[in-house]
């Protein structure tokens, strides 16, 4: 079982920059994709970003496309979280996440093995 643990949230005014990184523990890392996911108060997880095992392939949700990048660095089982020009609404806990099956882009929370115990962002105006 692999676990998975974020830092790097915070509060910041709008428009400012936070990176997320997850550090994953144990050779389960190895050959999966990962992604974040995050949940606001009052409302359901939504998906964030995800990026697959080479880094290759990387897939955003439509309010974050263009101010947040997702990356990983396999020699060190982290994934990271680069987010910039931050609004109130991106204000939630976010959560790294494993898929249950290694190569699946892991889009809704139904796709996902494991989940980290997250990590507060909030922004204010």
């Amino acid at each position: 079982q692999v676990q998975l643990v974020e830092s790097g949230g915070g509060s910041v005014q709008t428009g400012g920059s936070l990176r997320l990184s997850c550090a994953a523990s144990g050779r389960t890392f190895s050959g999966y994709a990962m992604g974040w996911f995050r949940q606001a108060p009052g409302k359901e997880r939504e998906f964030v970003a995800a990026i697959s095992w080479s880094g290759g392939y990387t897939e955003f949700t439509d309010s974050v496309k263009g101010r947040f990048t997702i990356s990983r660095d396999n020699a060190k089982n982290t994934v990271y979280l680069q987010m910039s020009g931050l609004k109130p609404e991106d204000t939630a806990v976010y959560y790294c996440v494993r898929p249950r099956e290694s190569i699946v882009i892991p889009r809704s929370p139904s796709a996902v093995g494991s989940w980290g115990p997250g990590t507060q962002v909030t922004v204010s105006s």
